[in-house]
């Protein structure tokens, strides 16, 4: 019967790995394929946005720039083994970085575009990322996921804004973990490989592919290259990976359109803006340090070379906010708002200064435009303390539950708040209650508070089961077990009269909570 019981769960889980077995579309492999194409199109677009929020935003002060990139993009991807609704989009954030999505979804940051020199190095990169979507890298990793740990999602949040990176809470989490990919060995080496095979067939010379991973391999000997915490994180450069590029280069034979002259003009507006990107950048690094003074003046700086970013005002805005100088930050938010009404970060900060000035409704609106753009902790705790205030508590736990899905002190705050409505409503949620005997057979209904906060005036009742039927068969009245109750501690009263000759008797008892709140 074993040896029967055992063919047939291998017969099921064949008949199950093969019904989830395709086709790479770039590679020609078999390969497990859990996740649809349906899936991986829908996962890519609904990533999308929220991925490029935390990356800084869009990259909108040079619209012909992101057209060129998109163009080179377009180019590449008409040439890939699979179609897909391809996007191509440039981020603002100085760190020098490019990442895929599933189902085509690309984004090339600002950074990095200063740190080529011809159009084909800007192909080799896009082509490289086209593969890794194309061939379904993304979509791999999710699958392994799903066999190690039953989940697509897993923990870990990975955003560029460091003041708001552990702060991103709900579906946008799966964002954060898509982004921060790690591809292995084999997925790098597939990417290079076809990844040159598409520059060739779109007409650049693939030779760039090959010299870039040389600057990339020379790079990263210098451990204190930004491209440390961008694009080496995900993409680690090797020798390795230069000499199977060159074996490529030898099959495909070199000659192809390395466009340096197009790529000067068109990044040329970027690389004259770079000086008060980098002042932007000291600025912020200025301020976590509590240079307010520096900050200042960098931010200065970087306003007066270009008026016309969104982020530049929006660290000016933090500076007031540091020297609680909330009216100050409020115009400075605004017009950050103002330049760029579809980045979540300048929303949350002119609501948490509106809060701070004690102007909670018009706080509201700002808050809430946040989270359409990026869930963060913060708006959904301030959320749910306006609503708190007005006395919508099924709204105001709303917000709590979401913002405690962060891993920070404003997730830890959020918590304590959401205990503090939810246990009165819900006592038995998280308290424990049993019924324990002494030596001598004495009953006692017992209560642990394993919460972080104290709690009163803790009632239970107490039912004794048929030990025949299991049915209740008598119970007492309410009962106060205690007045107080310490985190981590217990409460515990005598049920006179009531005493136990076994532990199977023992068991016939059960403690219920009917009552309890949190100690004021």
């Amino acid at each position: 019967m074993l040896k029967t019981d055992i063919c047939k769960f291998a017969v099921f889980a064949l008949i199950f790995l093969l019904s989830g077995c395709g086709t790479n579309p770039v590679t020609h492999k078999r390969e497990l394929q859990l996740v649809s194409e349906s899936q991986e199109l829908s996962i890519g677009q609904e990533n999308y946005a929220p991925a490029r929020q935390q990356q800084g935003g869009d990259y909108i002060i040079d619209a012909e720039l992101t057209a060129y990139v998109q163009s080179v993009g377009n180019k590449l991807a008409a040439v890939s083994d699979r179609q897909l609704p391809y996007e191509f989009v440039v981020l603002n954030d100085s760190v020098p970085n490019a990442w895929a999505l599933p189902g085509g979804k690309i984004a090339f940051n600002r950074g990095l575009l200063y740190e080529l020199d011809s159009e084909a190095e800007l192909a080799a990169v896009l082509a490289h990322e086209i593969v890794h979507a194309a061939a379904r890298h993304g979509a791999q990793k999710m699958e392994t996921g799903m066999l190690l740990q039953g989940a697509v999602m897993a923990a870990g949040v990975a955003a560029q804004d460091k003041s708001y990176a552990n702060l991103i809470v709900g579906g946008a989490q799966l964002s954060s973990q898509l982004i921060a990919t790690r591809f292995g060995r084999d997925e790098e080496s597939e990417a290079d490989l076809y990844g040159m095979r598409y520059m060739k067939k779109a007409g650049y010379d693939p030779t760039a592919a090959v010299t870039l991973q040389e600057t990339f391999v020379r790079l990263s000997k210098d451990r204190k290259s930004s491209f440390i915490e961008g694009l080496f994180a995900s993409h680690p450069p090797s020798d390795a990976r230069v000499a199977a590029n060159k074996a490529t280069l030898a099959e495909l034979g070199a000659g192809g359109e390395w466009g340096r002259e197009i790529y000067a003009q068109k990044v040329g507006k970027l690389k004259a803006a770079q000086a008060a990107y980098k002042a932007y950048d000291d600025g912020v690094k200025a301020l976590a340090k509590g240079d307010v003074s520096q900050a200042a003046g960098l931010a200065r700086q970087a306003v007066a070379a270009e008026p016309r970013e969104a982020r530049f005002h929006e660290l000016q805005g933090d500076i007031a906010m540091k020297q609680n100088h909330g009216e100050e930050a409020l115009g400075y938010y605004r017009q950050a708002i103002k330049l760029q009404p579809d980045y979540f970060r300048p929303h949350v900060q002119m609501g948490v200064a509106l809060a701070s000035l004690g102007r909670q409704a018009e706080a509201e609106p700002y808050l809430k435009r946040s989270n359409e753009l990026l869930p963060t902790a913060t708006s959904h705790y301030l959320l749910g303390q306006l609503a708190e205030a007005r006395g919508d508590v099924d709204t105001a736990l709303a917000h709590y539950r979401t913002a405690a899905g962060s891993n920070s002190d404003v997730g830890k705050s959020s918590m304590a708040q959401y205990e503090r409505l939810d246990l009165p409503r819900n006592p038995a949620k998280y308290l424990q209650a049993a019924a324990q005997a002494d030596i001598t057979g004495n009953v006692f209904a017992v209560v642990y508070n394993p919460t972080g906060s104290a709690v009163a005036n803790v009632y239970v009742r107490v039912v004794r089961l048929d030990a025949a039927t299991g049915q209740p068969s008598a119970q007492t009245g309410s009962l106060l077990v205690a007045s107080h109750i310490d985190p981590k501690q217990r409460g515990q009263l005598h049920l006179a009269g009531v005493r136990v000759l076994t532990t199977a008797d023992l068991k016939l008892y059960r403690v219920i909570i009917e009552r309890a709140e949190l100690a004021r």
